[in-house]
């Protein structure tokens, strides 16, 4: 027997009854152990970030995925390439999408996260 399918306004009900307040609250390393002692999540911790796929959404881009697949806190990749760590918050937790160009920019960072790394370096030096 599968997972039940839930109607539209179950889904809505359950949406509604998130604190959302207290998630945008949460830091990394709460969220990693609310996600520990959920017996439903998936076991994560002994795959390397390398083995991981990125799933983006349609005409959007997972930036949660190319963080977690280099293996970075939301304020050490916004650190690294040069993002508001609220920015990346929102588009996280779905508040807000990436502009067009920075979806390009993200895409970017995840074929070649040391190039870019690098760009943002010399940049800030100078």
């Amino acid at each position: 027997m599968g997972k039940p399918t839930l109607t539209d306004d179950q889904r809505a009900a359950a949406m509604a009854a998130v604190d959302w307040k207290r998630i945008d609250a949460m830091t990394d390393e709460e969220v990693e152990r609310a996600a520990a002692s959920d017996p439903d999540a998936p076991d994560l911790s002994g795959v390397p970030a390398g083995a991981l796929r990125i799933i983006h959404p349609d005409g959007g881009v997972s930036v949660r995925g190319i963080r977690l697949k280099l293996g970075l806190t939301q304020d050490a990749f916004a650190q690294r390439f040069g993002f508001k760590v609220s920015a990346v918050r929102d588009w996280e937790q779905g508040r807000k999408q990436p502009e067009a160009a920075t979806r390009t920019l993200l895409l970017v960072i995840e074929t070649d996260p040391e190039l870019v790394a690098a760009v943002v370096a010399r940049r800030a030096a100078a």
